[in-house]
């Protein structure tokens, strides 16, 4: 994957797969710190402590369609060449956390990529899934919450062209102003 954005779109699609109608995704820049931190944590089915302890083996799944599960592997993989890590937590029943953590600076740490479109996506295609999604850069804040959204809407659906014309105005003029 070239990008990290990628990788989060594979990660939440497993959420939502396992169940998950809620998935909170934050993104956190410190430069002063030069951390790039991404969590996602989701509400789906949980992964067993059997399972957890071989998520990021590249040559296990739980898939039966194929024989290898690359997408905690390559996040993993990716976080290492940038001097961080990946922790997961997860209960069954309760949910999974997946915090991945970068070097900033690193020169071989990955792009964030099109975060805008992957968060887009995500809303547009899961209409019936509440998305939080924040981005911290410094002091600089930006936040969506399509709970609160759905709520201000009643009857009006969350992928309208209306609606989903203004969410997506919105994410991208809110990542634009923090990342300056």
């Amino acid at each position: 994957m070239q990008d990290l954005s990628l990788h989060m779109l594979d990660i939440i699609e497993n959420s939502i797969k396992a169940g998950a109608r809620r998935v909170e995704i934050m993104i956190n820049e410190d430069l002063e710190k030069d951390i790039l931190s991404i969590e996602i944590k989701d509400n789906g089915e949980g992964i067993d402590r059997e399972t957890l302890e071989k998520v990021l083996d590249p040559f296990y799944t739980t898939r039966t369609t194929r024989r290898v599960g690359l997408g905690l592997s390559l996040l993993s993989q990716s976080a290492k060449e940038a001097e961080g890590d990946i922790l997961i937590k997860s209960e069954k029943g309760i949910g999974t956390a997946v915090h991945a953590y970068f070097k900033h600076s690193h020169i071989d740490r990955r792009p964030l990529g099109n975060i805008a479109d992957t968060i887009f996506v995500l809303i547009a295609g899961n209409p019936d899934i509440d998305f939080y999604y924040k981005h911290k850069k410094n002091d600089k804040e930006y936040s969506i919450d399509t709970k609160e959204i759905r709520a201000e809407l009643g009857d009006v659906p969350l992928n309208s062209a209306e609606v989903i014309k203004i969410i997506r105005k919105d994410i991208e003029e809110g990542l634009r102003e923090i990342r300056g």
